[in-house]
C-alpha cells in the first residue's frame, strides 16, 4: 500500500510517499480501506518529533482519523462486517491506502455524509465530548467559552454546545473566523487580535473554558470564571507556564483546572467514549444539527501541502487528505 511517511523530524517536506506492507488486524481489529483522512494537529507535533505515537501505532506514519469501508475482520470482531462504511478514531496510521484500529473504535457513518465529512468527525468529537462534556460538565444552562473556535476542536464544540442547550463564547483571529464562529452558533465571538477577551466577558462570566491556548491566556480564563467553573486544556500552544495565577481566587471560587490527551488513554476507555458519542452525538448529525466544515481537501500525495496549511492557521474548519488509489 502507499502511506505518507515522516522520512525523519523536521518541516513539512520531511513527508514522503513510501510503499508499505498492508497491515493485518488482530482477533479484536477491522482492516478499513481509507477514502478520506483527517489532519490534526497532534499529526503535526508527530512530524517534528515532539508526539511520538503509543506502542503498538505505526511510528512514522501519522493520521488519528480515517473514513472508509471495512475490508477485513478480526476473529473476534461481530459488530462489523466486510463493506460496512465507518469512520474511526486510531491511535496513528491513517495517512495511508489501509490503517487498522480496534473494532469498537469505529462508528457508522451519518446517514447522507460522504467519506471525507465523516473523517472529519472522530478526532474532534472524541475530544470535545470527554472534555467538555465528560471531564468540563457542562450542563445546558452554562456558558461556554471555546478558544480557537474556528478551528476543528472549536467548531465541534460550539455546535455540540449549542446542540445541548448552553451558551457559547469564543476567540477567534480574525473578523472572518469570528463570523464563521457565530453562523455556527456562537452567541458571541471575539477577535483576539483587537479586543481582549477577558473585557469583553468579564461582566458575562463563563461556566466551562476550553483552552488550547494557554500561557497568559491563563490568569485571564481564571478570572472568568464563575463560582464552581472549570478551565479544561487540550493544549498549551502559548507554553504550558504562566505568571499571576492567583491560587487564593481558585479556593474561593472553587474553581477545576483539568485537562487531558487523548491519544494514549486504553482500548477500553476509547471503546465507552465510543458508546456514549454514538448514543449522544451521533443523533445531532443525523438531524442536522451539527455539520462538519470542510476547508479544503488534498490528495495524500500532497500531505505536506495539507501540513503547510494547518500550521498557517489560514483554514476555517478541518483538512482533508483524500485517497483515489
Amino acid at each position: 500500500m502507499k502511506a505518507v511517511v515522516i522520512t525523519h523530524p523536521g518541516g513539512p517536506e520531511v513527508l514522503e510517499i513510501q510503499e508499505r506492507p498492508i497491515p493485518d488486524c488482530k482477533a479484536d481489529e477491522v482492516l478499513i480501506k481509507v477514502y478520506a483522512a483527517g489532519i490534526n494537529r497532534p499529526d503535526v507535533f508527530q512530524r517534528k518529533g515532539n508526539y511520538p505515537p503509543p506502542p503498538g501505532a505505526p511510528q512514522d506514519i501519522p493520521g488519528l482519523e480515517v473514513a472508509g469501508t471495512i475490508e477485513k475482520t478480526g476473529a473476534d470482531v461481530t459488530n462489523w462486517k466486510v463493506g460496512d462504511a465507518v469512520c474511526a478514531l486510531l491511535a496513528g496510521g491513517g495517512y495511508a491506502e489501509y490503517a487498522v484500529v480496534n473494532a469498537q473504535h469505529c462508528l457508522p457513518i451519518p446517514s447522507g455524509f460522504s467519506f471525507v465529512q465523516a473523517a472529519s468527525l472522530p478526532e474532534t468529537v472524541y475530544t470535545v465530548w470527554h472534555n467538555v462534556f465528560q471531564k468540563g460538565k457542562l450542563q445546558s444552562s452554562e456558558n461556554l467559552l471555546v478558544h480557537g473556535g474556528s478551528s476543528g476542536i472549536g467548531i465541534t464544540a460550539i455546535q455540540l454546545a449549542k446542540g445541548f442547550g448552553a451558551k457559547v463564547f469564543a476567540t477567534a483571529g480574525s473578523y472572518e473566523k469570528c463570523e464563521a464562529c457565530v453562523s455556527l452558533g456562537a452567541d458571541l465571538c471575539i477577535n483576539y487580535k483587537k479586543e481582549d477577551f477577558e473585557e469583553v466577558l468579564k461582566k458575562e462570566g463563563v461556566d466551562v473554558i476550553l483552552d488550547m491556548v494557554g500561557g497568559d491566556y491563563i490568569p485571564k480564563n481564571l478570572r472568568l470564571l464563575r463560582v464552581d467553573g472549570r478551565m479544561v486544556f487540550i493544549n498549551t500552544m502559548k507554553g504550558n507556564k504562566a505568571e499571576g495565577v492567583d491560587f487564593g481566587l481558585i479556593m474561593k471560587n472553587r474553581l477545576t483546572i483539568t485537562g487531558s490527551t487523548l491519544r494514549n488513554r486504553d482500548v477500553t476507555f476509547k471503546a465507552e467514549l465510543t458508546k456514549e458519542i454514538l448514543e449522544n452525538v451521533w443523533p445531532l448529525l443525523e438531524n442536522g444539527k451539527f455539520k462538519p466544515v470542510i476547508y479544503r481537501e488534498f490528495p495524500l500525495e500532497e500531505a505536506a501541502k495539507a501540513h503547510e496549511l494547518m500550521e498557517s492557521s489560514d483554514h476555517i474548519g478541518k483538512i482533508i487528505l483524500t485517497n483515489s488509489w
